[in-house]
């Protein structure tokens, strides 16, 4: 950065310095910067991968397609692992890749599979109480206020895909649709509104796998093989231009996002 200046004959009439000091001082910038290359695989393959599995078990379940009331003791220690943590750790991970939806999205989907796990777990040791254990068909507030907060959250974040690619836009938005409906089957005591979430939260996983394996088969090939609809919204904006202080995206080990 350079030090402040007073009003000279380089100064524009709002205290900006004029372009030709302008481009000076950003070439001394740039030549004064070293980059450190710690370029990372995509978070989201592990993360995305760990969300489709848990959900796709669980969501199947809700659907009605297997098991019963039990079905959850044997399903939150695989969901636990795949769901939580290792979306947890993709999450961590999005910040070395400076990507915010990634970040936002694993996060706060990392911290419901364990919170699910955590749940359920207690439910299995008897130190939770049983009657306030979640149950499709029996109404529980408290439990649908997860989804309430899931779904808004889900929401903002299929709008902020709208930025990265239309399949994100589809998995975020299917499944903030899936959350909305498991709390109102949870507010009312209906099941049918469970059984809808459950078929949107397995159509949300199988979306959230492809776009896994188009991530890691574009890694593995150098080159795309499973189209994700890119978008190019947001990356210029119209009577707006600006130099940021970092070098052009795509080099290596200063990439942002995935």
């Amino acid at each position: 950065m350079t030090e402040p200046r007073g009003p000279d004959p380089y100064m524009g009439p709002v205290g900006s310095p004029a372009p030709a000091q302008d481009a000076e001082d950003h070439a001394a910038w740039q030549g004064r910067t070293r980059v450190f290359l710690q370029p990372i695989a995509a978070p989201s393959i592990l993360g995305l991968f760990g969300f489709g599995a848990a959900t796709l078990m669980v969501g199947a379940w809700l659907a009605g397609w297997y098991g019963s009331v039990a079905t959850p003791l044997i399903l939150f220690p695989f969901a636990v692992m795949a769901g939580g943590f290792a979306q947890f750790a993709a999450a961590m991970w999005s910040y070395r890749a400076r990507d915010g939806l990634a970040t936002g999205m694993h996060g706060i989907w990392g911290a419901f599979w364990l919170a699910f796990g955590l749940l359920f777990l207690l439910a299995s040791v008897r130190g939770f109480p049983a009657a306030l254990t979640p149950v499709a068909g029996l109404a529980n507030p408290g439990f649908a206020f997860w989804f309430v907060a899931l779904c808004l959250i889900t929401a903002l974040g299929a709008i902020a895909a709208l930025g990265t690619n239309l399949a994100l836009v589809a998995q975020l938005g299917v499944l903030a649709l899936g959350s909305g409906f498991l709390a109102a089957g949870f507010f009312s005591g209906a099941v049918w509104p469970v059984r809808v979430s459950g078929w949107m939260f397995v159509v949300s996983a199988l979306i959230a796998m492809y776009i896994a394996a188009a991530m890691m088969f574009e890694g593995s090939f150098g080159r795309t093989l499973l189209p994700m609809g890119k978008s190019r919204l947001g990356r210029a904006v119209p009577g707006r231009t600006s130099r940021a202080l970092e070098y052009p995206y795509g080099q290596p080990g200063v990439k942002i996002g995935q």
